[in-house]
This record gives C-alpha cells, sequence and structure tokens, in this order.
C-alpha cells in the first residue's frame, strides 16, 4: 500500500465520519443531545485531567430557554403563521384514479 492510498483512506474515512455525525444530528437531535450530554458530563468529572474537564465543560450542550430563538417548538407558537384567511389546517382531498 502507498503513502498515497494510506493519505485517501483516512481522509475518506474522515469524511465519512463527520457526514454521519451530521446526519445523526440532524435527523436525531433529542438523541444527540442526550448522547453529547453524556459524553460531557463523563470528560467533566472531578478525577480528570485538567484539560479533560475543560473539554467537558465546552461540550455541554445548550439548554433550551424556552424563547422563540432556541427552535423547541414545545409551545407551537414559533413557525410560519398563517396569510390572511387561511385556516391553520387545510384538508385532503383524495381523487380516484383516471380508468385507461
Amino acid at each position: 500500500m502507498t503513502a498515497f492510498a494510506v493519505i485517501q483512506a483516512i481522509v475518506i474515512g474522515i469524511v465519512v465520519l463527520l457526514a454521519s455525525v451530521s446526519a445523526f444530528r440532524k435527523l436525531l437531535p433529542k438523541t444527540a443531545t442526550r448522547v453529547q450530554a453524556r459524553m460531557s458530563a463523563s470528560l467533566n468529572a472531578p478525577s480528570q485531567a485538567r484539560w479533560l474537564r475543560a473539554l467537558g465543560q465546552r461540550m455541554q450542550p445548550k439548554a433550551a430557554t424556552g424563547s422563540c430563538g432556541d427552535g423547541c417548538g414545545s409551545c407551537g407558537s414559533c413557525g410560519p403563521k398563517p396569510v390572511g384567511n387561511q385556516p391553520d389546517v387545510q384538508p385532503l382531498h383524495f381523487r380516484p384514479r383516471p380508468r385507461p
């Protein structure tokens, strides 16, 4: 195996790892936050080295503040507002398939 092949494999591995972490955070945000909080708590233990504790404190996820800027969506008031007289809920209309 040449040096170029080794470097290529490392770069591709890093790209795949970053893409999978990004997809995990985007598709499972609550689970990703729990995993991040667990990792942060284990690094921030009193028995850890000073630099690991600092890393654990930096990794700590941001807490939801309850404001409209954090995107929690728990109150339902965030998001697009209906325009004009359009109701919030629009009914579905099913049509039968045309016969050939």
